[in-house]
């Protein structure tokens, strides 16, 4: 009869692992370090900017909120509230137009025709800037060649307005807005229209009472997250408008600038910590709503 011996390598086995999955974690380190730098000390250097303000003679720096004050008042808040609006305006209608498009995608056969949409989406969504605004100024503006072809001058057409500024943010938003609300759409079930139908309703209430409560909070993501990227929004509307539509990102320009007035460096802090929070806001409002979708979408 033969005692079974005690095995060696088990507490090294265990410890090898435990050297093996400590180190997991240091893979984060690079990514939370290019975040505490390339965001914790802007954000740092926006809040302390917004709260400090010098004395022009004396040269020295306090704390105070009259930059705060001063961004919430007069042309300032003009802007900020133009951003918000612009912002609502273009998010409303990219949803609305992004929504049937989606909706023709996902319901396609056509694996060729969806692949592409969703590319030239991706692609287009992300199409902004200087070169877009060149292409509507070409295409659309004063000279342009659609304006003198259709006579669209003579009708009062404005690309350098407001609504033309809209028509323009819809050119990334709606592709923005097919990205978003796609895969939300494929999470539908085709049990749930055919119980619907069989059950006498009619397309129109199926989606109202079926499908549009589903894609809720999918469809108020999306729009939140349209509204972030219309109000954070610059060089298109610095390229096309300049200071003819009031807009808060064109106003922190002008104040680091010193293009209107001088010494309004750290107004410009103070509505550049406005955006931030309006930004925070958004994010707030958009991940609960993500996580709510995606129980549809992991269902």
């Amino acid at each position: 009869m033969t005692a079974a011996l005690p095995r060696a390598d088990v507490a090294p086995v265990a410890s090898a692992k435990r050297r093996r999955r400590a180190p997991g974690w240091l893979a984060v380190v690079p990514l939370l370090a290019f975040t505490a730098i390339a965001f914790g000390l802007p954000a740092l250097a926006v809040l302390d900017g917004a709260f400090t303000v010098k004395d022009p003679t004396t040269g020295t720096a306090s704390y105070t909120a009259a930059n705060l004050t001063a961004s919430l008042r007069g042309p300032y808040l003009t802007a900020l509230l133009g951003s918000v609006k612009l912002s609502a305006v273009s998010a409303a209608l990219g949803a609305l137009l992004g929504l049937p498009l989606a909706q023709a995608v996902a319901g396609s056969r056509s694996r060729a025709l969806r692949e592409a949409v969703l590319t030239a989406s991706g692609v287009l969504a992300n199409f902004g800037g200087v070169p877009l605004a060149f292409a509507f100024v070409a295409t659309l503006g004063n000279a342009g060649v659609l304006t003198v072809h259709l006579g669209l001058k003579d009708g009062g057409w404005d690309l350098y307005s407001f609504w033309g500024l809209v028509l323009v943010y819809l050119y990334f938003l709606i592709p923005l807005m097919v990205l978003t609300i796609t895969p939300a759409l494929d999470g539908l079930r085709s049990q749930w229209r055919e119980a619907a139908l069989n059950n006498g309703a009619t397309g129109v209430q199926y989606w109202r009472h079926v499908a549009l409560p589903v894609l809720a909070p999918s469809l108020l993501g999306g729009l939140v997250l349209l509204f972030g990227s219309a109000f954070a929004a610059y060089a298109t509307a610095a390229a096309m408008v300049g200071s003819a539509v009031p807009l808060v990102t064109l106003q922190i320009a002008d104040a680091l600038s010193g293009n209107v007035l001088v010494g309004q460096e750290n107004v410009a802090l103070a509505l550049s910590l406005d955006m931030v929070l309006v930004a925070g806001l958004v994010m707030a409002v958009y991940l609960p709503l993500q996580r709510r979708s995606a129980r549809w979408l992991d269902a």
